[in-house]
């Protein structure tokens, strides 16, 4: 298997001056949506241990919990006395309402989510704000106008988007330059290939993609969903329903046996691939346990040739896989269009 590095590079992320470690850590598993929160305490010396890994980017939301996953990274901070070494991701935009999710990206909503989650995470400033996804009803320029207000105020230091189309990206960036896009990115979601990177690589965005071993698929392959707790989110997406999945495990079986070839785990390898995209590509995978984080660093070493990548991507193509990588894709880039700011003005 791949050993970990001893140093995990840093790198600029976009091109608005933002350094973070080549890999991230996605903390949403360890307080929701992939079953009963974890204890805290071991949470927290993960963290510890990612951090001193030299993996200093972590990901959050105010959605997570709700607001237990930023509670924990702020306690994280504090006890740990890790503030000055970590570069602090969260976003904010998805409620509910009456049982029914909302997306919200007005500016009186905005505002008060940014001091929440300040108090929350235990800090002065943001490094990276996302609107979580796009609220359809705003004009995207109402959104960033707000968000550029919180950053000359010292309140966030760098915008992003999250799941947001070219087009918003590009609305977006001409208010206020974005530093990254957060967006689903693995072997086998490829949506974002079409005009998106392209876009971002254009305007200087760089790109965070989640889920980079989709889901944990990639990890455990085809048993992963027997061994879902109660509760796990994962279990109504549709790539992992019966039908899809007898299908799917082909993804994985050939992902195996290229990672025999290579000396590595699945996962590295899959990981391996996301990394190989690019420099301005920096994967945030999530883990609650420390023996998978320390595998998922370990896809830094793996090397892969054009060629590898090539038979790689061949695995997880839109036409190989079945089923939607989201269990509600009105809640992906296919659908961030807002209206324009006329609209909105001359209300």
């Amino acid at each position: 298997m791949a050993s970990i590095p001893v140093v995990v590079p840093r790198i600029k992320l976009g091109s608005q001056g933002l350094e973070v470690s080549a890999q991230g850590l996605g903390c949403m598993g360890m307080t929701s949506f992939y079953g009963l929160a974890k204890p805290e305490s071991n949470m927290i010396k993960l963290i510890h241990h990612a951090v001193n890994s030299g993996v200093t980017f972590l990901d959050t939301s105010d959605f997570y919990g709700p607001y237990r996953n930023e509670i924990l990274i702020g306690k994280a901070l504090k006890e740990l006395g890790l503030r000055e070494e970590v570069q602090v991701a969260t976003k904010f935009g998805v409620t509910t309402r009456d049982g029914q999710v909302e997306i919200r990206g007005d500016p009186a909503y905005i505002r008060a989510a940014c001091e929440a989650s300040l108090i929350r995470l235990g800090v002065e400033c943001i490094d990276l704000y996302y609107p979580h996804r796009v609220d359809t009803r705003v004009p995207i320029e109402v959104t960033m106008g707000e968000l550029k207000k919180l950053v000359e105020e010292g309140k966030i230091k760098y915008i992003g988007l999250s799941e947001a189309s070219a087009n918003t990206i590009r609305r977006a960036h001409a208010v206020h330059p974005l530093t990254a896009l957060q967006i689903e990115w693995s072997l086998w979601s490829r949506d974002l290939e079409a005009d998106i990177v392209s876009c971002c690589r254009e305007l200087g965005i760089g790109i965070v993609p989640y889920s980079p071993l989709g889901r944990g698929f990639f990890a455990s392959g085809p048993e992963l969903i027997q061994n879902l707790p109660e509760g796990d989110f994962r279990k109504k997406m549709p790539r992992f329903k019966p039908e899809n999945l007898k299908h799917n495990k082909r993804v994985y079986e050939q992902l195996s046996t290229m990672a025999s070839r290579k000396g590595c785990s699945p996962s590295q390898l899959a990981l391996a691939w996301v990394h190989n995209q690019g420099n301005d590509v920096i994967p945030i995978p999530g883990t609650t346990k420390i023996e998978n984080f320390n595998q998922n660093v370990g896809a830094l070493s793996v090397k892969l040739t054009k060629e590898e990548m090539a038979e790689l991507g061949s695995f997880g193509a839109a036409d190989v896989v079945k089923g939607d990588r989201h269990g509600q894709m009105t809640f992906t880039w296919l659908n961030s269009e807002t209206p324009p700011l006329s609209s909105w003005m001359s209300d």
